[in-house]
């Protein structure tokens, strides 16, 4: 049992200042993200979000094993190295694309996603003209999604062409990155990122005009702020800053629209969305089989779109 406070503690108490439920006699302005009670320094404790109280850590831990993170992965050691891999590939892809000509890079015109393939589009008049009619008057053709380019549903996502673009991508990956994984560990977390690109990707050649070029990692991004915000609102924590990043993300698309690829935005989002329902919503008996069957049907459907987009195009 615990005394109620005197002298100072109970001045602050009756004053409406509030204190750390373990310690009466400490002024604190940090709660516990899990059931919001005040919480001291000496015992907040580190979560995949925010900070949460001895107490919400202990009861957590009474029905998980040791090494499992919220959802049944294998706890990440720590949650930002997949992170910084991907930041890694991303930085190289650009670096190459710099030293071989940018938008013009060879590279670039590979990896890019582009829903049809184009011909020397530099001359600006020979875009919709086959492979070998192209080639046979001496322009190189730059094959796109339809004419076989389907790793492009992937690579775009690792693709940057301007400095800024990589910065920004790269940036909000850095932060909701090791969140996610911290969530639902390394494993879950590629996937998730993963199909939040090809989905992206999937959207872009279904809706973008037939031969833009897209590129960048935004579609994966949006992604993991979707699954976010589904593995939060399941775990009962705080996402506040989720929806005001996301918000913002929304507002930034809406008024840029004519340059960016609100298509890859909402098609990460979702994909992302409903990977991550999939993890959190699993049942616990068969958790992993679930999780794991739920993402391998999902790449599967974003396949089967392609593909009848891919027939369509053609």
């Amino acid at each position: 049992m615990t005394q109620p406070p005197d002298g100072p503690a109970a001045d602050r108490t009756a004053a409406g200042v509030p204190t750390c439920y373990r310690h009466p006699d400490r002024e604190t302005w940090i709660r516990c993200q899990r059931c919001d009670k005040p919480i001291c320094p000496d015992c907040m404790r580190d979560a995949a979000v925010g900070f949460q109280c001895p107490d919400c850590v202990k009861e957590a831990s009474k029905g998980s094993r040791q090494n499992r993170a919220m959802y049944g992965g294998e706890r990440s050691a720590d949650p930002r190295l997949t992170t910084y891999v991907l930041i890694g590939i991303n930085a190289v892809v650009w670096l190459a694309i710099t030293l071989t000509g940018g938008r013009t890079s060879w590279v670039t015109h590979l990896l890019a996603l582009r829903p049809v393939g184009v011909c020397d589009p530099a001359n600006g008049s020979l875009y919709d003209i086959e492979e070998k009619v192209c080639e046979a008057s001496g322009a190189t053709f730059q094959a796109g999604f339809s004419d076989g380019g389907w790793w492009q549903l992937v690579t775009a996502a690792f693709t940057h062409v301007e400095i800024w673009h990589l910065a920004m991508n790269m940036f909000a990956l850095f932060i909701f990155g090791p969140v996610l994984e911290g969530i639902v560990g390394r494993a879950r977390f590629l996937a998730i990122y993963l199909i939040s690109a090809i989905a992206g990707s999937v959207m872009v050649v279904w809706f973008s005009p037939e031969f833009t070029s897209t590129v960048g990692a935004s579609g994966a991004i949006f992604g993991l702020l979707g699954a976010l915000l589904v593995v939060a609102r399941k775990g009962r924590l705080q996402s506040q800053w989720l929806v005001q990043n996301l918000v913002l993300g929304v507002v930034i698309t809406v008024v840029g629209w004519r340059y960016i690829s609100w298509q890859g935005h909402l098609g990460g989002l979702l994909g992302g969305a409903l990977a991550a329902a999939i993890i959190a919503y699993a049942p616990q008996s068969r958790r992993s089989v679930v999780q794991w069957v739920g993402l391998g049907l999902v790449v599967a459907v974003l396949l089967g779109l392609a593909l009848v987009r891919d027939l369509a195009l053609s």
